[in-house]
């Protein structure tokens, strides 16, 4: 049973008055910092509700599925919904694609190979996005995911991984807007 304040932090999010909205939004990110119980009891709602028509819904459960599965997923259920997850950093909404793609490292805290599936996904993903609406864009948000993935795991790999993935921007410009975001 979960609790009636959790409960309602997660019903405030549906309130009209925006500032409640972000208020329950910043309490209920703050309260995942740190292993939660309740994890499954809000588990599938919010993997349904990463396909709701409100992109500020999207982007909400996007985030909060990113940060349960950091602390919270023994049963490492993010594997199988992973994919649900990553197509929201697809979304038409550049706002909503964007909010997901830099909570998206967090998956990368569960264990090895959470972190080896978020890595491959955002290397992928920073070399084909050059067809896509804002480019640039979405490799900034790409290396910003790095550079929390790392400095949340002092792991030299993710800061190799991300540099080499820097060298291939061919636009100076952009290269030294990326290598400033990763200091």
């Amino acid at each position: 049973m979960m609790e009636k304040e959790i409960l309602q932090l997660f019903s405030n999010l549906t309130e009209r008055d925006r500032e409640i909205q972000y208020e329950s939004y910043e309490e209920l990110m703050k309260i995942m910092q740190e292993p939660v119980d309740w994890t499954y009891a809000v588990w599938e709602q919010l993997v349904q509700a990463l396909t709701y028509k409100d992109g500020h819904m999207r982007a909400l459960a996007a985030q909060f599925l990113c940060a349960l599965a950091a602390k919270s997923d023994p049963e490492e259920r993010v594997l199988e919904d992973f994919l649900k997850i990553w197509a929201v950093t697809y979304d038409e909404n550049t706002a909503t694609a964007s909010n997901t793609l830099q909570a998206i490292w967090k998956i990368g805290l569960a264990g090895q190979v959470q972190r080896d599936l978020v890595i491959s996904y955002l290397a992928k993903r920073f070399q084909t996005c050059l067809d896509e609406k804002h480019p640039t864009l979405i490799r900034y948000d790409i290396v910003v995911s790095f550079k929390k993935l790392y400095d949340a795991t002092n792991n030299s790999k993710v800061l190799d991984i991300v540099k080499r993935l820097i060298e291939e921007e061919q636009d100076m410009k952009y290269k030294k807007k990326y290598r400033a975001a990763i200091r």
